[in-house]
């Protein structure tokens, strides 16, 4: 759905771009599974997600809050790469820096990985690292 969703706008089925970001979310005492995101101070669960340009979901993982964000984006990747093939390049803040998930990604998929800075962030231009947060805002 989501590749003729893009070809309605014009754009090729699969995606050369990728943006990745992760969101930790507090879930019930009574939840079986559940982690502690100690960056966020947050007990519970985290979402991974990969969105296109266009903010359509390409790949998703659902994990306990302590698995890093890196390797929560690796398994929702992984889960999806025979549909990623032509992804060239994955978007991502400060949180995804690291020489062995630039690695993972070259290897999962062949595609290099961009770090977003934070000054770049701060800038009065909505960088497209921030259309990931506009899907976080609708689930």
């Amino acid at each position: 759905m989501v590749g003729e969703a893009r070809e309605a706008l014009g754009r090729n089925a699969t995606p050369t771009l990728l943006i990745v970001d992760a969101q930790s979310v507090k879930n019930t005492d009574t939840a079986n599974q559940k982690g502690y995101d100690a960056g966020k101070k947050v007990s519970g669960i985290k979402r991974h997600i990969a969105v296109d340009t266009q903010g359509f979901p390409h790949a998703i993982a659902v994990t306990t809050a302590d698995v890093t964000d890196r390797q929560g984006v690796l398994q929702a990747l992984s889960a999806r790469k025979s549909s990623l093939t032509d992804v060239t390049s994955v978007l991502a803040d400060g949180g995804y820096t690291g020489e062995p998930f630039a690695e993972a990604i070259h290897t999962m998929l062949g595609a290099s990985v961009q770090i977003a800075k934070r000054s770049e962030l701060h800038t009065f231009v909505v960088p497209q690292r921030w259309i990931v947060e506009r899907l976080f805002k609708l689930i």
